[in-house]
């Protein structure tokens, strides 16, 4: 069973890989320039790192979940 700290540094360590891969889909696989205006770069900047940090931080509490259920299957029996 992890301990507080264990299921800390865990959760850090998922939600910072998670949130490198939805940065690295958002930049390389999806183009954004036709969604953006000219002249509002600082924007788009801001907009793109709130996205990526949503969208990470939401994945990896799904699969932290997902961990966290199967772990608790084992009460069930």
């Amino acid at each position: 069973m992890f301990g507080i700290g264990q299921l800390a540094l865990v959760s850090i360590i998922s939600h910072i890989i998670f949130i490198i891969l939805a940065w690295y889909v958002i930049t390389k696989a999806i183009n954004l320039e036709p969604l953006l205006r000219k002249g509002k770069i600082t924007e788009a900047r801001v907009l793109i790192v709130f996205l990526t940090i949503i969208i990470g931080a939401g994945v990896s509490n799904f699969f932290l979940q997902i961990l966290q259920w199967s772990r608790q299957l084992l009460f069930l029996f």
